[in-house]
């Protein structure tokens, strides 16, 4: 018992050197006083985020307003020809919109039947269609127009700025877009397509604000810290951010700032935020608005924090000792039978023995 009232103390002491210490650390990593300047940004006085620029991994959606091949364009599979014909079968018209199908063939249907048009101009087409309704119809009169290219169907649509910041079109190539506006992407796009297609326009916009983003981060009292990252809209508030992570958790403070990069290689900005008056009262003067790159920081409860501690100093303790007491309770049960045998034959001695 002395043996272990010494281990006790021993543990006491270690115990309280290495609280002092987390402390005095903790006390290292707490933002300074700072006051922010009275033009920040606030809940009721918001500004307006500077123009966005590409980067990646947004995503972009293109729609292609003005997609005219250059000439002569030679038709492919997935192209779609507006074929008009005067002249043809009353029960077999042939009027409408016709997709080029794998193999390169136009199906113009009964009686008529297919013809080959891939790698022919319009114009050529044209004439392969004649040449064929010749078999069924006297002097049939063909009209053939492209309605839209195969390539249209590779520049429209959801585009991911990849991570050599371009944009890929399919058979047109891949065009650099990091760093511009919506309004330098598009020029910067067109530009690419007039070297295949005829005054190109575009139209581009994002479809997913990915590269703009802002972080909470809550500290986990020993346990491990959890980094949540969300995209910016224009019109976060720290109340925002607290609200998309349902809230603050048991093992965090009241204690919340917002750290700040700012230029420089050590440059930061921390701003505390007063979250009981942001909340009980509706004050405004905290709820700060929130700018791409910003760092929401939940501080931990130092209690619960000290009594994480205190588990993971006790937790090998308790080990050894619950060890130490199975070892001892299993030695005495399987000894059991050895003292009472000893106890006996002791008590027999006893008895033959004379004073």
């Amino acid at each position: 018992m002395r043996g272990y009232s010494i281990a006790m103390l021993l543990v006491s002491v270690l115990l309280a050197g290495t609280g002092c210490v987390s402390a005095h650390k903790h006390h290292q990593g707490m933002p300074p006083e700072l006051l922010p300047p009275l033009d920040m940004p606030r809940e009721l006085s918001k500004t307006v985020l500077p123009t966005y620029t590409v980067e990646p991994p947004d995503i972009l959606v293109i729609e292609a307003i003005h997609i005219v091949p250059r000439s002569p364009y030679l038709l492919r599979t997935a192209d779609v020809l507006a074929i008009n014909v005067s002249g043809s079968l009353p029960d077999a018209p042939i009027a409408g919109a016709f997709v080029v199908q794998p193999g390169g063939i136009i199906n113009l249907g009964a009686p008529y039947g297919a013809v080959k048009v891939s790698g022919l101009t319009t114009e050529a087409a044209q004439n392969a269609i004649n040449q064929l309704l010749r078999q069924h119809i006297r002097d049939p009169l063909v009209s053939v127009s492209l309605v839209e290219m195969s390539g249209r169907q590779q520049i429209a649509g959801q585009h991911l700025v990849g991570p050599d910041g371009t944009v890929t079109l399919g058979s047109y190539g891949s065009v650099p877009v990091v760093g511009l506006t919506l309004v330098q992407a598009k020029l910067a796009i067109e530009n690419h397509l007039t070297n295949f297609l005829e005054q190109p326009e575009v139209a581009v916009d994002v479809f997913a604000y990915n590269s703009k983003v802002y972080y909470v981060i809550t500290e986990g009292a020993g346990l491990g810290d959890s980094v949540t990252r969300f995209p910016i809209t224009g019109n976060d508030t720290v109340l925002d951010a607290i609200s998309n992570i349902n809230g603050l958790t048991q093992v965090s403070s009241k204690r919340i700032w917002i750290a700040r990069p700012a230029p420089g290689s050590d440059g930061v900005q921390v701003m505390p935020v007063d979250w009981h008056a942001v909340v009980a009262t509706g004050a405004t003067s905290t709820n700060y608005q929130l700018m791409p790159g910003d760092r929401v920081f939940v501080a931990e409860d130092r209690l619960v924090a000290f009594d994480t501690h205190l588990a993971k100093i006790f937790a090998p303790m308790q080990r050894i000792m619950g060890f130490t007491l199975l070892t001892t309770g299993t030695v005495t049960r399987l000894s059991g039978p050895v003292l009472k045998g000893g106890g006996a034959r002791g008590q027999g001695g006893f008895g033959g023995g004379t004073f």
